[in-house]
């Protein structure tokens, strides 16, 4: 396989993904990590872990930081970016972040949960219509147009500035004002409405750490707001398993690293029975 393709990729760099791509690896698995960086999460601030055995009061960050290394001792691949589109292609899943491209023969989901974050009004029907969830991806379209940035993450700001220096004009609204946005079109983005405001544009970021499974993956089962799974992390989709916080309550990392095994043992078990 080249250096964009693997038997597993796994969207996510937290205990569930971390502990599923360590038993990928172990089982002989080629193996791509891919999500946004886990020090951004809330995990990573976490000031003291209480519930997870042997870890003697260790903070998030640290324990974060232990499980990384991890990675990079077992040599696995790990790939910060945002997540913008899977396509399911001839047996094998297409996966786009930032300019990039993967191909995997399986997914495993595990990119933790975003209870209660629903799209904006207007995001879906104008996705790709004038709206995008990725600045770097598609933000050479609008050079010289007037676009929005609706930060709902932490690289917001970030991305806003990227858009400025390749020559968009940009009108930035932070977290609180973009969690109330409204974006407006037919055929295309016209629009944003912001603060009571509506303000012109031809181009929407909407821009967020992750981007829902459900939103990527339309054809996904879904249960309260979580990822379906059975006993052995089996998605409704062949081939795409799921792990941790994403497939629903308690939120505990003991639970999400047995849960990030048990996903890896399990897609290993397919792939061998497709190579049967």
């Amino acid at each position: 396989m080249d250096g964009s393709a693997c038997d597993i990729l796994i969207l996510g760099a937290g205990p569930a993904g971390i502990s599923a791509a360590l038993t990928a690896h172990a089982r002989g698995r080629s193996v791509i990590v891919l999500g946004a960086d886990p020090m951004g999460s809330p995990l990573a601030k976490a000031e003291r872990i209480g519930n997870y055995p042997g870890l003697a009061g260790m903070s998030g960050r640290q324990l974060l930081s232990s499980m990384l290394g991890d990675l990079e001792r077992a040599g696995i691949r790990r790939v910060t970016g945002r997540v913008t589109g899977v396509m399911a292609f001839g047996g094998s899943f297409m996966v786009s972040a930032e300019q990039n491209v993967y191909q995997a023969r399986t997914l495993i989901l595990a990119a933790g949960a975003r209870q209660g974050e629903k799209p904006l009004p207007g995001e879906m029907p104008l996705l790709g219509k004038g709206v995008s969830w990725c600045a770097t991806c598609d933000g050479m379209l609008y050079r010289g147009k007037r676009v929005a940035v609706l930060s709902l993450g932490g690289e917001g700001e970030k991305d806003a500035a990227f858009l400025r220096d390749i020559g968009c004009e940009v009108l930035y609204f932070d977290p609180t004002q973009a969690k109330k946005a409204e974006i407006k079109g037919a055929d295309r983005v016209t629009a944003v409405v912001c603060g009571g405001a509506e303000h012109p544009v031809e181009g929407v970021f909407v821009l967020r750490d992750t981007v829902a499974a459900s939103a990527l993956l339309p054809a996904l089962p879904m249960q309260d707001g979580h990822i379906a799974v059975d006993g052995e992390m089996r998605t409704g989709i062949p081939g795409v398993f799921a792990a941790g916080d994403c497939v629903g309550r308690p939120y505990q990392i003991a639970r999400a690293v047995g849960q990030g095994n048990t996903a890896a043992l399990t897609a290993d078990g397919y792939l061998k029975e497709r190579d049967k």
